[in-house]
């Protein structure tokens, strides 16, 4: 098994996006004037013996300048042209599964015409409510052609302090498990390899340091339940040895490449 990591171009995004600013979070990320330096957009691909797997599927050169985000992305950083450098066609990936359903993270399903689009039930019920259509309305998401996903439901399996799963292998070395915060059921894929669990983390965090200090961006509805997602994963990290993965850290593919686990007792705040 092998997993690639591929930056389907680049994002600004507002600071106060990236560690939320008092109580109204959400409201200053708009009132921000400040854009980050440019932020990786990754997908992952997984190798796997059952069929080769995509965790999101990033963004497409033709997205527009957002209030809160600005794109750098060329038509050759897609993830099907990236893929096909791999030596991977977009038609041999038996399985797409995205974390949540913001546009940098699936507007390149696209590239995917005809397979397997997993997304977890939750998640994509509350982009069809109405807060979820609101929030779709204010960030302009517009939906690929023809979307729609497989969903699924997290099973009473266990993985560590994560009391559901859903196994994405038959040998279940691969599994999603529920991570919500950053959007009211947002989710993360777990990769069991040689000892070693691979944090597919999508925005559960903008970057490792800020799970290690538990600080909330400025997207998550609920500060309290994204801050005990990071404490959740923190207590999975301290279990096992883990590769946190998160999708816009510049880190995240110096930290695949090397197997650079994270080290819990950096963590700013106890768990608990």
């Amino acid at each position: 098994m092998k997993i690639h990591a591929l930056s389907t171009g680049t994002v600004r995004i507002k600071t106060a996006m990236r560690y939320g600013r008092g109580p109204v979070r959400q409201v200053n990320t708009f009132l921000d004037r400040e854009f980050t330096e440019s932020l990786p957009i990754h997908v992952w691909v997984i190798e796997h013996p059952e069929g080769v797997i995509v965790v999101d599927t990033g963004e497409l050169a033709s997205a527009p300048a957002l209030p809160f985000a600005r794109f750098e992305i060329a038509p050759e950083d897609e993830v099907g042209p990236q893929l096909r450098r791999l030596g991977i066609a977009p038609a041999d990936v038996r399985t797409v599964v995205l974390t949540h359903l913001h546009g940098d993270h699936m507007d390149g399903v696209s590239h995917f015409t005809g397979r397997e689009i997993l997304v977890n039930e939750g998640e994509y019920r509350f982009i069809r409510s109405l807060p979820g259509r609101i929030n779709s309305a204010i960030g302009r998401q517009v939906w690929p052609a023809g979307f729609v996903p497989r969903t699924f439901a997290f099973r009473p399996e266990p993985l560590g302090p994560f009391s559901r799963s859903y196994p994405l292998t038959a040998a279940g070395d691969v599994l999603v498990v529920p991570t919500p915060g950053h959007t009211p059921e947002h989710s993360s894929v777990v990769v069991l390899h040689d000892g070693i669990s691979y944090f597919l983390a999508g925005d559960t965090s903008y970057t490792q340091r800020q799970l290690l200090d538990a600080r909330v961006d400025g997207v998550s509805p609920n500060a309290t339940q994204a801050r005990r997602t990071m404490r959740t994963i923190l207590h999975y990290a301290a279990e096992h040895p883990t590769v946190y993965l998160p999708s816009h850290d510049r880190e995240s593919a110096i930290r695949l490449a090397t197997s650079s686990l994270l080290t819990v007792s950096e963590a700013a705040s106890p768990l608990r």
